[in-house]
């Protein structure tokens, strides 16, 4: 007599469904952080996968590919690429250069915004404004050659340090952001900052820390002229505004320096709002994304009310036309890069042999 079949329990099916929902999720979950993944830093998401679905829409042939030529992204710096928080940095870059020249200056000691720089009146420095701040740049920035100034700016970003995260401020760089730079690189794209700080203080540093060539950065400007100093020819910089590369004057900038619409534009404040809407006018698949800062423990919260990095009217625009909003806090797994040892600093700064000139 043959035996009888076995009856599986009732508990069992559901018992295998929960396994194989188990299985599916853990796969999943090895691919997200495999090796192959462009974004490690990103967590899974929507805004992870509208970035990952964009690059992949316009670069898999069909109706919404756009050639290698047509791939721009343009990126704001401060508060998109790095920490802008609690002050611009490069407003701490003149802040300190004001304290350095103050010898040669004595005046600047009864002379606003100075007097308040040197006494670290910061309340008085910010009611002066944005003319406050334009002398604070012209005196700073104005009198010597492009050469000597890069000079100036490699040695202070050599050393110059957060002074909540004590890291230095080419350390405060957004690792998720470094990662989608290279990831639109690799996919074609051409990578541009467009940041109201200045284009001569980004230049020096922003291949090292962005792998952003000098010639790829624009931004705001004073003045330069050529002249002949003991039979060289040299390039000045003059006390006077040449062009402010901010709000409306962004897209500007772009048409001027680039001469191509964006494919794709970043950036996290009101700032950036009008490079945002002219990307997104241009025909064909667009991806505008705002960084909103979200994240108090490991960087900073803000928004409406902060007098650095507003993020008001853009983020309504934001929300209304479905831009990507990536919050800083749930959208990515760390802030910053590891911090280097003290020795591979030195060795990575020491490897560009103009920095060594510069320094030594």
């Amino acid at each position: 007599m043959s035996a009888r079949p076995r009856r599986c329990p009732p508990w069992f099916p559901a018992l295998m469904r929960a396994g194989w929902i188990v299985l599916i999720a853990c796969l999943a979950c090895v691919a997200q952080n495999s090796p192959n993944d462009p974004l490690p830093s990103w967590n899974d998401g929507a805004t992870k996968r509208s970035i990952r679905d964009f690059v992949t829409r316009i670069t898999a042939a069909g109706s919404d590919f756009v050639p290698p030529a047509d791939r721009i992204a343009t990126f704001d710096n401060d508060g998109t690429l790095w920490v802008e928080q609690p002050i611009y940095t490069q407003f701490v870059f003149a802040l300190d250069r004001v304290k350095v020249l103050a010898k040669s200056h004595p005046e600047w000691r009864q002379e606003q915004p100075f007097a308040a720089v040197l006494r670290d009146d910061m309340k008085t420095l910010v009611a002066s404004g944005s003319q406050g701040l334009a002398k604070l740049m012209i005196a700073t920035h104005a009198g010597m050659t492009t050469d000597e100034f890069a000079d100036i700016v490699n040695r202070w970003i050599a050393t110059a340090q957060h002074p909540r995260f004590h890291r230095l401020y080419t350390e405060c760089v957004y690792q998720p952001m470094l990662e989608l730079l290279a990831y639109l690189r690799d996919n074609g794209f051409k990578t541009y900052i467009v940041s109201g700080g200045g284009v001569e203080f980004m230049r020096p540093w922003s291949e090292r820390v962005y792998g952003v060539p000098p010639e790829e950065v624009i931004g705001s400007s004073i003045k330069t002229k050529f002249e002949t100093q003991n039979g060289e020819p040299v390039l000045i910089h003059l006390p006077a505004i040449d062009f402010i590369d901010d709000k409306e004057g962004k897209p500007v900038a772009i048409n001027k320096f680039v001469g191509r619409r964006p494919t794709a534009a970043f950036g996290n404040s009101d700032g950036d709002q009008q490079m945002l809407e002219w990307t997104a006018a241009g025909k064909g698949p667009r991806l505008m994304l705002i960084v909103h800062h979200t994240d108090a423990d490991r960087e900073y919260a803000y928004d409406r009310k902060s007098q650095i990095g507003t993020l008001d009217k853009a983020l309504d625009e934001a929300v209304a036309r479905g831009w990507v909003v990536v919050d800083m806090k749930r959208d990515w797994k760390v802030i910053f890069p590891p911090v280097q040892s003290q020795q591979q600093q030195e060795e990575d700064f020491f490897d560009d042999d103009d920095v060594f000139a510069a320094v030594r």
